[in-house]
């Protein structure tokens, strides 16, 4: 029988740690893929520092999806219904396809909670969805748009839209999103809370019905975005 040498034993317990090591690195990187849905008027580059540092983490770009949707000019003709839902609805399509997990995590931002929280709902996907965040969502209304039917007369104000009581919020309010359900807010709020009242019916309006928790900071309506991505990622981990 030969005997190893030296330095054959050094390279066989190389070659066996950077083996175990590989493997290692393998299996976690197997994280739910990850969407993020920007507000009305948004881009996804909005989410930049929350992009940074989920690659910080240990995600691939190909693990993260940004949709683009809605009109980039024109805030009051963005709603619910239509071409807005579409590019949302790919990508939690795409993301639960691709995932290694099979499952997701999602992060919205203003109106994009809303709308993500829709397309899950309409994809019937909500088993699949492990982790819902969201950010300075109006997912009680707004009370700058009014009480339906009484509402400011826009899409964004509409049947399909953010004001009080609306048929959409009505429709959404109460139903299942996701295995876990957080919420990210404001007191400080430009847009949630721009009359001087962030309430509806005494619960601030970005708290999501049967959320696990609800976290609060200084920041206004896009500071929470911008500012708040380590705990948006704390919470999907």
């Amino acid at each position: 029988m030969k005997l190893l040498s030296h330095k054959d034993v050094c390279v066989s317990s190389l070659l066996s740690l950077l083996f175990f090591f590989s493997a290692a690195v393998v299996r976690a990187a197997c994280v739910d893929s990850v969407v993020l849905v920007h507000g009305n008027t948004g881009a996804p580059s909005d989410w930049d520092n929350t992009y940074q540092q989920l690659l910080d983490e240990g995600y691939s770009n190909s693990q993260i999806h940004r949709p683009s949707w809605g009109s980039k000019s024109c805030a009051a003709c963005n709603d619910h219904s239509g071409t807005e839902e579409n590019p949302v609805r790919s990508a939690i399509a795409d993301a639960i396809t691709a995932s290694c997990t099979g499952r997701i995590d999602v992060i919205g931002h203003s109106m994009g909670v809303t709308l993500a929280a829709q397309q899950i709902i309409k994809l019937g996907a909500q088993d699949q969805v492990d982790a819902f965040v969201g950010v300075a969502g109006a997912y009680r209304g707004l009370w700058s748009c009014g009480t339906y039917p009484f509402n400011v007369y826009n899409s964004t104000c509409g049947s399909n839209g953010l004001s009080v009581s609306s048929p959409f919020l009505d429709w959404l309010y109460g139903k299942s999103i996701a295995a876990r359900v957080y919420s990210i807010k404001s007191w400080s709020d430009q847009v949630v809370c721009a009359t001087g009242y962030c309430t509806v019916a005494g619960v601030h309006s970005s708290r999501i019905a049967g959320e696990d928790a609800t976290y609060t900071y200084a920041y206004g309506h896009f500071g929470l975005q911008a500012y708040t991505y380590e705990r948006q990622v704390s919470l999907i981990r």
